[in-house]
């Protein structure tokens, strides 16, 4: 597993979903998220002052982007928020027992961590919100009779069902008076975080709820599920609730590993920060790196 500064999503396809040509500015659709993949968190760092910034030929005619430097550059004085458990999907045991482990790690290195806090957000409504507004940026790569299917599909939903599958529906069928409500909601969330990061300078969360699997793809992706600990679970749902919080509030994620299980397979973590303040992310997964070690390339990798 290499470090990851916000990755991206992937797509989920409906009867009739089909991809417009590409947009002229890329990375501007909402909940767009796009970032480096490196092996090391200062090859990150390097990677993200090369290429952020606004396009020279739109906003970068009028300003420059100046992130601000990190909070700490020692582990001893990061605040640290460790969130192991989802109100709405299990976090298998294997990524929840070295997320613990990660935390005892962080706490003898000086850092003050806390397992719990009263500010954090409603992670189950940020889920939910989540899923509404990923479909809603999607719909119009839907061609007029998805639409209309998916519009049907919403307008059948009782208002009770607030399942992740529910959400994404009225997402698709969602009519602009709606999202710019669930705009509102959203922006409200994201002064909640911000207000949590008065007392934390990032949050500990987990990339996934299991540690890496096979890609499988002989399934349509509706179909697919994840085993999580021997209960199976919608893939959409196992996968996508992990990059909310970090997508619908544009807040910088860094995804770095933290263990392999007995058997080899990477797990990672995201360590979430204030909004535009990615360096502080990146400069807390270089300590981490430092004192914990990091990427460690595969057997088969590591003999080339």
């Amino acid at each position: 597993m290499c470090l990851d500064n916000k990755p991206s999503l992937g797509l989920v396809p409906l009867r009739g979903y089909s991809l417009p040509p590409a947009p002229p500015v890329p990375g501007q659709g909402d909940l767009a998220v796009v970032g480096p993949m490196t092996r090391t968190a200062p090859d990150l760092a390097l990677a993200l002052d090369v290429i952020a910034g606004p396009d020279e030929t739109r906003d970068g005619i009028g300003y420059r982007l100046a992130l601000p430097f990190p909070r700490h550059d020692q582990l001893r004085d990061f605040r640290i928020l460790v969130i192991d458990t989802h109100p709405l999907m299990p976090t298998g045991d294997a990524v929840r027992s070295a997320i613990g482990r990660l935390a005892e790690r962080l706490e003898r290195s000086g850092a003050r961590v806390a397992r719990s806090s009263a500010a954090l957000p409603d992670l189950a409504e940020s889920a939910r919100l989540y899923m509404k507004l990923l479909n809603a940026a999607r719909s119009p790569r839907l061609t007029p009779a998805a639409l209309a299917e998916a519009q049907g599909v919403a307008a059948a939903l009782s208002p009770d069902d607030r399942s992740l599958q529910a959400e994404r529906a009225r997402g698709w069928a969602m009519v602009h008076r709606e999202w710019l409500a669930t705009d509102a909601a959203r922006l409200q969330l994201q002064q909640r975080w911000q207000e949590l990061f008065r007392d934390f300078d990032a949050v500990i969360y987990p990339a996934a709820a299991v540690p890496a699997f096979p890609q499988d793809q002989s399934e349509p992706f509706d179909a697919r599920q994840l085993d999580i600990d021997g209960q199976l679970y919608p893939y959409a749902d196992a996968c996508f609730i992990w990059a909310d919080p970090a997508s619908t509030c544009g807040l910088p994620a860094t995804a770095v590993p933290i263990e392999r299980t007995p058997s080899g397979l990477p797990i990672g973590v995201q360590i979430i920060g204030p909004y535009l303040e990615d360096r502080t992310t990146i400069a807390l997964a270089g300590l981490m790196e430092r004192e914990f070690g990091g990427f460690v390339p595969p057997p088969s990798l590591a003999a080339k």
